[in-house]
């Protein structure tokens, strides 16, 4: 039977940077977390990525779980990702914070990985499957709606690994009370050092992006795994570059990508290998 989570206390991280949320508008085109994988599952095969959400009922709802109903802005508090500016930078008068704390001395000379969720990990439908792993209740206007939740083949053997080799830190652009409890039924090793969620997204030319740069961290020592590219066009070069994941059982890129990520792992700089052509490419 798939794990139902029930909520349990556990230590916020510390705050992310915060500015206005957009107008309500320029969130139509939400291209990953939950809203993405709620759009997938209609009945067809078309790319979720492709699919714009529809703007009534569940999905308005969570369009506008953060954002007033008059349209106007929310306070500097609220939550909402970071705005940029077209060419990608942050705006001058904003102060710099950053997302993560020191690394703990035991990550201290490790690379620091940042690991997407929906469709990278694991892919989650509002849809009633009965192979799901996890059934995770989600509140959204006073309405508990249940989220099936696929774990990815070799997920597990993947995270338990990857978190002996690298500093961990799961990045979704997925909203917080969906995420958070499902990261707690699928990280059994405590891989993840930190989670970040879409409040420490930058919203740039429509997409929720995570921008490496506000971590806290050098560069040349931070990777990303992520499905969508549009997650990291600011660092392409710190990609590791994933197939899209939905149902299919017999997937085997987790598996696949662990001798890729071990030769990583001992590098003094990332951009050494990644910047050099890859196969297939």
């Amino acid at each position: 039977a798939p794990a139902v989570y029930g909520p349990r206390q556990r230590a916020p991280l510390p705050p992310p940077l915060i500015t206005e949320w957009p107008a309500c508008g320029v969130k139509e085109r939400v291209r990953e977390g939950l809203l993405e994988t709620v759009a997938f599952h209609r009945g067809d095969q078309k790319s979720a990525a492709s699919q714009k959400p529809r703007s009534r009922g569940i999905f308005h709802s969570l369009f506008c779980c953060v954002c007033r109903d008059d349209g106007e802005a929310l306070p500097a508090h609220s939550g909402a990702p970071l705005l940029v500016e077209e060419n990608g930078a942050v705006p001058k008068q904003t102060p710099v914070q950053y997302l993560l704390p020191e690394a703990k001395a035991q990550d201290s000379d490790k690379i620091c990985v940042v690991i997407d969720l929906d469709e990278t990990l694991v892919h989650s439908s509002f849809k009633p499957v009965n192979n799901a792993d996890f059934i995770i209740p989600v509140e959204i206007d006073g309405v508990v709606h249940q989220v099936y939740v696929l774990k990815r083949p070799h997920v597990d053997e993947f995270l338990q690994r990857m978190g002996e080799l690298f500093e961990c830190v799961l990045f979704t652009a997925s909203l917080a009370k969906y995420a958070d409890p499902v990261a707690d039924l699928l990280d059994k090793w405590g891989a993840f050092r930190a989670r970040l969620f879409r409040e420490s997204c930058v919203f740039h030319r429509g997409n929720y992006v995570k921008d490496l740069s506000r971590l806290g961290r050098d560069l040349r020592r931070v990777l990303i795994l992520d499905n969508s590219p549009a997650s990291y066009v600011f660092h392409p070069d710190n990609a590791v570059p994933v197939a899209s994941w939905f149902d299919n059982m017999s997937d085997t890129e987790l598996h696949d990508l662990l001798p890729f990520f071990e030769q990583l792992s001992r590098v003094d700089d990332v951009y050494s290998v990644l910047r050099q052509p890859r196969p297939g490419s």
